[in-house]
């Protein structure tokens, strides 16, 4: 009964939830992306992208950013 009644809700927050999340991560992105050099820069929007889509996992985001840093 509680998932009939506030089912919408759930989905409502979690969506919120999940957009908070991904501004959070641009947010990120954006700062490191001033601090790189500047050919880096596109290399870190592109990955961040990539990772938004779902095409890579943390560790392998984590992995490509280290790379672009460096």
């Amino acid at each position: 009964m509680y998932l009939i009644a506030r089912g919408k809700n759930m989905g409502l927050r979690e969506a919120e939830q999940a957009n908070a999340k991904q501004r959070a991560f641009d947010s990120y992105i954006r700062e490191t992306a001033g601090t790189a050099k500047p050919n880096a820069t596109d290399g870190l929007a592109r990955l961040s992208e990539t990772k938004a889509k779902g095409d890579l996992t943390d560790e392998e985001f984590q992995r490509a950013k280290e790379k672009i840093l460096h």
